[in-house]
């Protein structure tokens, strides 16, 4: 059975701090040591009885080795952040809204927290997407996306792009996005994108807005790199890794390619993809079935 558990939210209120404090009670019965994030232990005065982290340093200096989130996706992907390379599989308990990576409801992680921490379930394997570093210094991985966006400007931008050295094409538009399997379903899906499987070795390249209708979203292998270079009227344009914006010179070209580590997702055993495809996009529910 699992030992230590790490507690992330970015909720801080009562209700959050009155479920939380129930759920670690009930992993306290079964001889698991919390360790909380420290920014919503400090913000909702938990007992200064637990351990708290910070980093990736913290988690592995602390020995922990599950990771609950409780919150909706937005949770999950910024748990990368903390996650990174070092495998820990997270679990992602739905206190939001929409979720397709936030598995476990409030209600059925109670009823299955015996088999989650004996590792009865099962583990998606999720691949990362990651920025060869340009000039100046930030977390360069993504569980959703990377995206290429205009910045100051109602102009077009053109992307000149290109797949392995080769020439691709150049992106008239507001810009353009790379997704993982994972992020087929996020910011991709809402621009016309296709939903890829989680298990799928792929990346969607997805235009966003394109000034040229014979353009579409493609389909590439994530063996490749993909090299994007930006022309637009003011001097900088932006890019965001997943929640994460920041601004580049459009003389600094960026790499985007498949991170060497994947994030380990925890899901029920009687839940698959296309169920939650199907849950969440209501599929099959139209009148006419």
């Amino acid at each position: 059975m699992k030992k230590v558990a790490a507690i992330y939210t970015q909720k801080k209120d009562l209700n959050t701090f009155l479920y939380l404090s129930k759920f670690i009670s009930e992993l306290d019965k079964r001889k698991v040591r919390a360790v909380i994030y420290s920014a919503a232990a400090e913000a909702m005065e938990f007992s200064h009885q637990f351990e708290t982290f910070e980093t990736k340093t913290d988690l592995l200096d602390k020995g922990v080795d599950i990771f609950f989130t409780f919150g909706g996706d937005g949770t999950i992907v910024n748990s990368l952040l903390f996650i990174e390379d070092t495998e820990i599989p997270v679990v992602g308990v739905n206190t939001g809204r929409l979720g397709f990576l936030a598995s476990f409801t409030k209600e059925e992680i109670f009823k299955q927290l015996d088999e989650v921490l004996r590792g009865d379930i099962n583990i998606s394997k999720r691949s990362v997407i990651e920025v060869v570093q340009p000039k100046g210094d930030f977390f360069p991985y993504a569980l959703n996306d990377i995206t290429i966006s205009r910045r100051e400007t109602t102009s077009m931008i053109t992307v000149d792009s290109q797949l392995d050295d080769e020439f691709l094409n150049i992106f008239w538009g507001d810009g353009l996005i790379v997704s993982t399997p994972t992020g087929s379903t996020a910011y991709s899906l809402s621009c016309g994108g296709p939903i890829l499987s989680p298990d799928n070795k792929n990346f969607v390249v997805t235009p966003i807005a394109p000034h040229n209708l014979n353009v579409r979203p493609l389909v590439v292998s994530d063996s490749v790199e993909l090299k994007f270079k930006v022309s637009s009227r003011v001097p900088q344009y932006s890019i965001s890794l997943d929640s994460r914006l920041i601004h580049l010179d459009t003389d600094t070209e960026i790499v985007i390619r498949k991170a060497s580590f994947k994030m380990k997702l925890i899901q029920p055993k009687h839940l698959n993809f296309y169920d939650t495809i199907r849950q969440k996009l209501l599929w099959g529910k139209d009148k006419r079935n």
